[in-house]
């Protein structure tokens, strides 16, 4: 278990063999939110792709930068940390403008206005400090460019214990560290309240487009009922965000 000897601000849970293989089985079962509820909203709000230079932040298995190229994007970096994963997003690509950097996103560093697109899809709640990361993908969006963003919703990070009960929030004002268990014990993730994460991007000098908590639609409740328990809780928080032009 090798991730327990990184610092907790830049955990590798996902190099954890127990932890993989739970969280791949979900995943190629499509049996999580990402399919039915986060996916569809979160590629909704992204801007026209035709030639556009992307990085995607915490790209797990690339999915997301394959589908960026599929949508005319000129090439994208997919930046993940874990090892297990930046070796499954090597076999399942075979775009070359889809290329990937094993990294921490806190420990990229890209040229200023190289990029016309940031994306990180339930990401940075693992993120320790989250304004510099905020502060430095700012620098490498071209003046209008965009941040489109998904992360687990503050209600359910801010007591990770009770996220089985909808409805139920509790120590939502004490942001931090939370120690949770999901497929193991010792998962780190980090709760903010809404308006900090909001004013977190405003403060990075990015002005904020839209700010969506998707909903399971009819559509998926129909093929799983299951997922009526995410119309009673929100479980994602998406927002997209520009760099303004110059006045």
């Amino acid at each position: 278990m090798g991730w327990h000897n990184v610092s907790v601000s830049m955990q590798n849970i996902y190099d954890d063999e127990v932890f993989f293989a739970g969280y791949q089985a979900m995943r190629d079962a499509r049996s999580g939110i990402n399919e039915a509820v986060k996916q569809p909203a979160f590629l909704a709000l992204l801007p026209p792709l035709d030639d556009a230079v992307v990085v995607d932040l915490g790209c797990g298995d690339g999915q997301l930068c394959r589908v960026l190229v599929d949508k005319g994007a000129k090439s994208v970096l997919g930046v993940d940390h874990s090892a297990r994963m930046f070796a499954l997003a090597e076999k399942r690509t075979v775009d070359d403008r889809v290329r990937y950097l094993k990294s921490f996103a806190e420990q990229v560093t890209l040229p200023a206005s190289s990029v016309d697109l940031v994306t990180s899809s339930l990401a940075l709640h693992y993120v320790a400090d989250l304004p510099p990361l905020l502060e430095r993908l700012a620098t490498w969006l071209r003046p209008g460019g965009w941040f489109v963003a998904s992360m687990e919703h503050p209600v359910v990070t801010a007591a990770p214990e009770l996220g089985s009960h909808p409805c139920i929030v509790d120590n939502y004002a004490s942001e931090g560290e939370r120690d949770t268990t999901w497929y193991v014990e010792g998962v780190v993730k980090y709760h903010r309240r809404i308006s900090t994460i909001i004013n977190g991007v405003i403060d990075a000098g990015l002005a904020i487009r839209r700010v969506i908590e998707p909903t399971p639609t009819t559509e998926s409740l129909v093929q799983r009922p299951n997922l009526d328990h995410y119309g009673r809780l929100p479980a994602v928080l998406i927002l997209a965000a520009t760099k303004p032009l110059p006045r």
